[in-house]
């Protein structure tokens, strides 16, 4: 009778079939020598949003302004724990979404309805800080959000209390790195900007004045 498998064996085995190698060149391969221009979004805050928070809510030091600290994606595929392509087209479908190479998230515990088990590979996520964020929020602003079908604005309504706000996007192809042609599943995903706003008036205040689509309140 064959003996089970260890559980380093098994970790050893998982870690094997996640090796997962992403397509196409990397940045370190195009890369010309020349640094990287610094982004749009930056200079805005800096020179506009930081003097209209001040003006706005009465900071007497610019260290009160509330600041956009980062911004989180995570796409889940709960089918899987069935074929390991989904994830892997998740994985670099985030990547191209976000110019950064996300990392793979497990399950916690085991549900048995669905045939999970406690470890397993149902998603990916990735974190934005600093110019990578400020790139993609303004791709996001300027070009993603007008190609959601439909689109009459974000809510105002999902901030968390603590400064943060999270939307769901159904459609990962509004994003125009995605090549509509190579997409197997429409896949949708949840995206949290997390800012050091103390509440849920100043951190929607940071938004829009960035330009972000909010809907127009009645």
């Amino acid at each position: 009778m064959a003996k089970a498998k260890s559980g380093s064996q098994a970790g050893a085995a998982t870690s094997k079939k996640l090796d997962m190698k992403p397509e196409g060149k990397r940045l370190e391969d195009v890369k010309d020598g020349k640094p990287a221009p610094k982004p749009r979004l930056e200079s805005f805050y800096k020179e506009n949003i930081i003097p209209a928070l001040k003006k706005k809510f009465g900071y007497k030091s610019i260290m009160q302004v509330p600041k956009l600290k980062h911004i989180t994606m995570n796409m889940g595929v709960g089918q899987a724990t069935q074929d390991t392509k989904l994830l892997q087209s998740a994985v670099n479908e985030l990547e191209l979404i976000s110019g950064q190479r996300p990392v793979i998230t497990k399950s916690k515990k085991a549900i048995s309805n669905f045939k999970l088990r406690a470890g397993m590979p149902i998603g990916t996520k990735v974190t934005l800080r600093r110019a990578r964020m400020y790139e993609f929020l303004d791709r996001f602003i300027n070009i993603a959000s007008p190609r959601i079908r439909d689109f009459r604005g974000f809510s105002d309504k999902s901030f968390d209390g603590r400064g943060n706000y999270t939307i769901g996007i159904k459609e990962q192809i509004i994003f125009l790195e995605i090549d509509v042609d190579k997409v197997n599943k429409i896949t949708g995903l949840d995206i949290t900007f997390v800012t050091d706003a103390k509440t849920d008036e100043e951190a929607h205040s940071l938004l829009s004045e960035f330009g972000f689509p909010f809907r127009k309140r009645d």
